[in-house]
């Protein structure tokens, strides 16, 4: 009987030393390997301060900038999440509402992109679709009294593809093309 009692302190110590420390080392060392700046949270720096990263939202205000997605979270990523209001609440209803007014009080009268109105899962979805920076492009080019092809081609050069080239849609990383705007602005 003692015998099977050591054989599985020695297989959980075995198995301990595996999960707890040989795997997590190995992730991490492959992590600061390959993908260093993915593994550190691919902060961005400006002047040698991070301003941010390219996979958390933030709150742009002003109609100098574009916009990102509505946050259920307000932008903070530690409390990050959605609603979690089904198609048939009220208050999701009432928030989409009042997001549309908004919307149509600040932007052109054309179609409003879903994203615009709707908030992510996450709360702080980096990214808006392409149809929603297009929409924006007139106010900040405006404001920012750049030509609008500039501001396209702007919106353009932040686009990003498919994952994989079939999942999801084009999408344009709100924080990076703001970092780059405010730059074209400052020529």
């Amino acid at each position: 009987m003692f015998e099977h009692v050591k054989i599985s302190i020695r297989i959980t110590i075995v198995l301990l030393v595996i999960t707890c420390g040989l795997y997590p080392l190995t992730v991490w060392a492959i992590g600061q390997t390959f993908f260093r700046d993915k593994a550190n949270g691919s902060l961005i720096l400006r002047n040698g301060t991070v301003i941010g990263s390219s996979l958390i939202g933030q709150h742009f205000a002003g109609a100098r900038f574009f916009h990102g997605r509505p946050s259920s979270s307000n932008y903070d990523p530690s409390a990050s999440g959605g609603t979690n209001w089904g198609p048939t609440s009220a208050k999701l209803r009432d928030a989409v509402a009042q997001r549309t007014a908004h919307y149509n009080d600040t932007k052109p009268a054309a179609g409003i992109p879903a994203d615009a109105v709707t908030a992510s899962c996450s709360g702080v979805d980096p990214h808006i679709s392409v149809a929603n920076a297009e929409s924006q492009a007139a106010r900040v080019a405006r404001e920012n009294s750049l030509p609008p092809p500039q501001v396209a081609a702007l919106i353009r050069r932040h686009t990003e593809g498919r994952f994989l080239g079939i999942y999801g849609e084009p999408r344009v990383n709100v924080l990076l093309l703001n970092l780059d705007l405010m730059n074209a602005a400052a020529k």
